[in-house]
């Protein structure tokens, strides 16, 4: 059994140590922390802890990233996400936290890295599928729009401001498609390299995944960064080498960005 001398923080990170690194514990040591009973050992009461905790883990990680799961097949995701726990054991006391290091760690440890063949885009593809699903994962439970007034067709443009719940992400592949895809039950074919821009964005409680361009992608990031709409399009307008006029005639024409995105609730109305 346990020293009176180790304490609960060395007794808690042995047990954790145990759970993920099982080839590490003998039965001497088990017997050092546990006690046994007429049936089973000490070793092999850790090891019924050691097989569900490791499953309730690669469980909780593929509901996480679902699609990527479904891109990988199941079994070489879970390959990837036992390799991933050895790595970076859990160090939150919410399994919400699990899935914050997969995309870094996969970045990391890519195959190609020290392979001598050059990068291959596959891998690309997956370490962007892994970031958009962690940003959908977080955008659910994040701060949202509730407690703000959604702003509406007639709200004039210098009272526009972007919500909250809104997350600009920009990827090497068309992540955001294959995701809707797969969502939806089609089975989308191996995507292409091709530079994609989307916006997340959480109304009434529901993520929508809304794919925008490169121009549409600068100007919500300027008034993310705190730009009003003509402050934005000005500086978009630049950073594209086209004219405001340009501009103002994508937000504002029939079927416009304007419509379009204060339709999905992107925009909230400043006090």
């Amino acid at each position: 059994m346990t020293s009176a001398r180790s304490t609960l923080a060395d007794t808690q990170q042995w047990l954790q140590s145990a759970l993920l690194f099982p080839e590490r514990v003998d039965a001497s040591e088990a017997a050092q922390h546990l006690a046994p009973s007429a049936p089973l050992s000490a070793l092999e009461h850790l090891a019924i802890y050691q097989r569900s905790y490791r499953v309730r883990l690669e469980t909780c990680l593929r509901e996480q990233f679902p699609v990527l799961c479904h891109a990988l097949g199941c079994d070489l995701f879970n390959d990837f996400t036992r390799e991933y726990l050895r790595a970076c054991p859990p160090e939150s006391y919410t399994l919400h936290d699990l899935g914050r290091r997969f995309a870094d760690y996969l970045e990391r440890e890519r195959p190609d890295r020290a392979g001598g063949e050059g990068q291959q885009p596959w891998i690309d593809f997956i370490i962007d599928l892994a970031r958009l699903e962690r940003q959908l994962f977080v955008l659910f439970d994040a701060e949202g729009h509730e407690g703000e007034a959604l702003a509406g067709p007639s709200t004039p443009d210098e009272r526009l401001a972007l919500g909250r719940g809104v997350v600009l992400g920009e990827y090497r592949f068309p992540v955001g498609a294959y995701h809707h895809d797969v969502r939806n039950g089609r089975e989308p074919g191996e995507p292409l390299p091709e530079r994609s821009w989307i916006a997340l964005v959480r109304k009434d409680y529901t993520n929508q995944i809304i794919p925008i361009g490169g121009l549409p992608h600068a100007f919500l990031g300027f008034m993310r960064a705190g730009a009003g709409v003509r402050e934005a399009m000005e500086r978009a307008a630049g950073a594209f080498d086209l004219s405001v006029d340009e501009v103002e005639r994508a937000w504002r024409g029939p079927g416009g960005t304007r419509e379009r995105w204060i339709e999905a609730g992107m925009f909230v109305t400043k006090s």
